[in-house]
């Protein structure tokens, strides 16, 4: 498996790490930290992402925001708790009490497949080392398979 590292985590607290952006293949996303340029549309001009307040605080995280967490990034953790199992808000909230060696070395237990030790995708439950079968043949690859 490879290990997540604090590059991968956004400053919303997503882990890019178990983006299946990231994981897969073909038009694999870099990173919500990487250049902009190998980005999709939608990571390039994330909100949340180029928030001034996040830019200009010691971590670049937004935990450290006073207004913290604010509407955008409720209702896009809203989104990830309904859908794909997993809260920015509680990462975000995690990394502020633990640290980040902590979040990570959870994060990597988390998302670890227990089949072979890759990376289970936080938006469909599916392993791009083993799952890669499973996954092209489901209909809906950005859902879990029991929704």
């Amino acid at each position: 498996m490879k290990k997540m590292n604090e590059g991968l985590i956004a400053p919303c607290g997503m882990n890019c790490g178990i983006c299946m952006a990231y994981l897969r293949e073909k038009n694999k996303c870099p990173g919500c930290n990487s250049e902009d340029k190998d980005k999709p549309a939608s990571c390039r001009e994330c909100i949340i992402k180029n928030c001034q307040t996040i830019n200009n605080n010691v971590s670049g995280f937004c935990h450290e925001c006073p207004d913290y967490p604010c509407r955008r990034l409720k209702q896009l953790d809203k989104r990830y708790r309904t859908k794909y199992r997993m809260s920015m808000v509680e990462n975000g909230e995690y990394i502020r009490v633990n640290g980040m060696e902590k979040f990570l070395e959870k994060e990597n237990e988390k998302w670890k497949c227990p089949e072979c030790g890759g990376v289970i995708s936080c938006h469909n439950g599916i392993c791009y080392g083993c799952g890669l079968e499973r996954l092209k043949a489901t209909k809906n690859p950005n859902r879990w398979k029991d929704e």
